[in-house]
Parts: structure tokens; sequence; C-alpha cells
């Protein structure tokens, strides 16, 4: 899968695409096949305030529970709900239909700050 031009990561694994004003979150192919089968994903409430770095949910699979992090200061607009009755699909189309969080920044908050893109990432997967 190509990935989007403007894709940005966090060394927790979480990607984030911009999306009007608000940015696309999900975690990454590499996070997803670290976990395997995901069987359950909990994400937060529309209209959540997140502060940077805090947990807003979890992904749980056949191997592992992981916490899932803000990778920047923002409100949830919007929730996939389709991954509560299909949770596998995190895993399978983590950046297509296995989107998780909708986040609008908080005022004055730049969201792409400490993130790196996908060649940055690779090579700190890489060095993993």
């Amino acid at each position: 899968m190509t990935l989007p031009a403007d894709i940005r990561f966090i060394e927790s694994h979480e990607y984030m695409v911009p999306a009007g004003d608000a940015w696309t979150v999900g975690i990454s192919r590499y996070a997803a096949d670290q976990l395997g089968d995901v069987v359950f994903v909990e994400l937060p409430a529309v209209g959540k305030a997140l502060a940077k770095g805090a947990s807003f949910g979890v992904v749980e699979s056949v191997k592992a529970v992981s916490d899932l992090y803000a990778p920047f200061a923002a409100e949830v607009v919007a929730v996939n709900e389709a991954v509560n009755g299909e949770p596998g699909v995190v895993g399978e189309d983590p950046y297509g239909r296995g989107w998780l969080v909708k986040l609008k920044p908080a005022a004055g908050e730049d969201p792409a700050a400490a993130t790196m893109d996908a060649t940055a990432y690779e090579a700190f997967v890489g060095s993993l």
C-alpha cells in the first residue's frame, strides 16, 4: 500500500494524516503486525479533550493489550465506530478502514511537531 505523502508518525506507533481541520489517527502497520489479530478496540467519546501523550483508548489482540496515545493536544471529533463491530480491520487495513479517531488540534497546537515522516519512522522501527 502506498502511504499518504503527508502521513506522520510518533514513537508510540500511532500515525496521523491531515483531514481538513482535523487529523485522522490510527496505529501503524508495524504496530498492527506486532499485535497480531486485533480482537477488541476501546475508543473515547466524541467531544473528549485529550492532552498530548495521554492515553485515549486501547487495542487488544490475542498477544497483548496496548494503550493508544494522543499525538497532540486535541478534541475527539469523530470515532470509527465500525472497528467496534469488526476490530480485526485495525490490523488488516490500519491506514484505510482501520483508522481510529479524528482529532481537532487544541488552539496553538502544532500537530506535526515532534513527529516523523514515513522515511524517519521506517528508520526508527528498523532500530528497534
